[in-house]
């Protein structure tokens, strides 16, 4: 059995926070996964389903970020888990926008929700930070971290999160570098032949001037068949001898 923590504050006023990224992750695996609807035990919003195969119970713990461990910790005993059956989703300042990176263990890197998961359930488990960016600025943080997402970010959101959803069997297969690879192609790849499409520029044949090129047009032009002005058209928009 694996549990998937996704992390975030509850209530509606936080929804759109960058510091909610981990519930909206948890949302999206649960959507696309066919999971149970969401009920509450655990101080938690907790979901149970399958992901390649592999029993999977989705939790959004709804302590406040600060007390996660609380919740996580309770589900992990009740179902008799241990570190390595716990993935954590959670927001990271110190990755772009939109990188993911997972690893086992390590330091909580100031974030008080991982904090308290390492006080009530130990070190040893995957961790998948999801970037947010950095404001620059060490008095911004707070708001930066609370702050909603601006529109443009939906442009790398959404598709972050539907990747993550899509490439979750991978996590429940303990592949975390086939993980992220998965989702940094996803993401490569989103939306490039859009944007091509719009800013390709019109061929122009190699070599030739403006001039030739529009010698080569042919307009819809009434040519004369004698006289001066027959020549003259003749020369810019007929067939060379």
């Amino acid at each position: 059995m694996l549990l998937i923590a996704g992390l975030g504050n509850p209530g509606s006023q936080y929804a759109a926070n960058r510091h909610n990224i981990g519930f909206m992750a948890a949302d999206e695996i649960h959507r696309r996964h066919g999971f149970s609807p969401w009920t509450k035990k655990f101080q938690s919003f907790i979901a149970d389903g399958t992901i390649d195969g592999e029993k999977t119970i989705l939790i959004k713990p709804q302590t406040f970020m600060n007390l996660s461990g609380q919740a996580v910790g309770e589900a992990m005993r009740f179902y008799k888990l241990v570190p390595s059956d716990l993935v954590v989703i959670y927001d990271e300042l110190d990755l772009l926008a939109g990188k993911v990176r997972v690893k086992t263990g390590g330091g909580s890197g100031g974030h008080n929700g991982i904090k308290s998961i390492d006080a009530h359930c130990g070190k040893d488990y995957r961790r998948v930070r999801i970037g947010i960016g950095h404001p620059g600025i060490k008095e911004m943080v707070t708001h930066h971290v609370l702050g909603n997402f601006a529109k443009a970010d939906a442009d790398w959101l959404e598709p972050l999160l539907g990747a993550i959803a899509d490439s979750a069997g991978l996590l429940v297969k303990k592949d975390d570098a086939g993980f992220m690879n998965r989702i940094a192609l996803a993401l490569g790849n989103s939306g490039k032949e859009e944007r091509a499409a719009k800013e390709k520029p019109v061929a122009k044949p190699a070599g030739q001037s403006h001039i030739r090129q529009a010698r080569q047009q042919k307009p819809a032009v009434n040519i004369p068949k004698s006289g001066p002005m027959a020549d003259m058209l003749n020369k810019l928009f007929g067939k060379k001898e």
